[in-house]
């Protein structure tokens, strides 16, 4: 499996640089696979594509403005993308500068900086540590941290544009994009046909965004990212699953949460840890019948998901999302973070 099957090319054009308003006027390409069927609709026809008793599993994970600009003592700029908090104070941050050492201050203002702890290695993240911690520093983060949008996005984004509905836990530094397409309005509509709503939790991070370097799929490793299930939630959604309850996974994030809880076929445990599972075509998926997501990068650990609920063969899931992607580009429907959405029901 070669990351050159992953590839295609997209027109500038066709990146969204804002969200569809209404949110759930977005359009939505829906693939059924045992049709091999694309069917055109908007997000708001969701409820049509679904039966009573389909479970949709949400991650309620909420973006931080984990997007800081200081600078060093010399007075060199410096941006820091806080990543991983670590607790006391201590992040795993992505840094923009140069000349960076350990033991070195990076001042937000003067009562509030950074030292330079330790160089991660393999990665390019820095361990840090804030002179501050606990609620002040929580605080200091949301007075002065900036939304970190995806570096695609040129223009400005209204913050409440770029977290879902229902976010709730904050921990993320990017949105659970596939979410974004829910309204409250259309929430209920999923409710009142008898679709059943579930929450999760997964901070998403670098590991999301960490390019694939090798040319052979399979020795790309995953970072860990932190999620969680409830002992409420977990028993609910087994529940549904001995019932033979359809559960269709919002956004690759909840995908991995799911499946990084499933210790066997049809069970998911509940607590919370880091996952670091890499799901790729040829993949056994233990819980996660369906997924909504969006049109993602070439090249992507997202996109190598997407190819996994395609089927498990390459003479197979290569020209499904082949398929896929070249409709939605010639439909010319809107790529990426801020862009529309797409279902693969079985």
């Amino acid at each position: 499996m070669q990351l050159s099957d992953f590839s295609f090319v997209l027109p500038q054009h066709l990146i969204a640089q804002s969200l569809c308003h209404p949110r759930d006027h977005s359009r939505l390409l829906a693939y059924t696979k045992h049709l091999d069927k694309i069917e055109h609709l908007r997000f708001i026809d969701l409820p049509n594509l679904l039966w009573p008793g389909d479970v949709i599993v949400l991650n309620n994970s909420k973006v931080i403005p984990a997007r800081i600009i200081a600078k060093k003592e010399t007075g060199g700029k410096v941006e820091l993308l806080l990543d991983k908090n670590l607790g006391r104070g201590k992040w795993t941050a992505l840094i923009k500068g140069k000349n960076l050492q350990i033991g070195q201050k990076i001042f937000v203002n003067k009562n509030w900086y950074f030292t330079l702890v330790e160089k991660v290695p393999n990665l390019p993240e820095w361990v840090i540590k804030s002179n501050l911690s606990g609620k002040l520093l929580k605080e200091k983060i949301i007075k002065y941290g900036r939304v970190p949008t995806p570096p695609y996005i040129k223009k400005l984004i209204n913050k409440r544009d770029y977290q879902t509905a229902y976010a709730k836990k904050e921990g993320s530094i990017a949105a659970p994009t596939a979410g974004l397409h829910f309204t409250n309005r259309l929430l209920k509509k999923l409710k009142n046909k008898g679709i059943q709503i579930e929450y999760i939790t997964l901070h998403v991070g670098y590991g999301t965004f960490r390019p694939i370097t090798s040319a052979n799929v399979k020795q790309h490793i995953m970072l860990p990212e932190w999620g969680e299930i409830n002992k409420t939630v977990a028993k609910r959604l087994n529940q549904a699953k001995q019932n033979n309850q359809r559960i269709i996974a919002v956004g690759t994030t909840t995908v991995r949460t799911l499946e990084g809880f499933s210790q066997t076929k049809g069970k998911i445990t509940s607590g919370h840890k880091d996952i670091n599972l890499f799901i790729y075509p040829g993949y056994n998926f233990k819980f996660v019948d369906a997924i909504i997501t969006n049109f993602h990068l070439p090249q992507t650990t997202p996109l190598v998901m997407t190819a996994a609920f395609l089927g498990k063969k390459r003479s197979v899931f290569l020209p499904r999302l082949h398929k896929i992607y070249k409709t939605a580009i010639k439909e010319k429907y809107r790529f990426y973070s801020l862009g529309d959405g797409m279902i693969i029901l079985p």
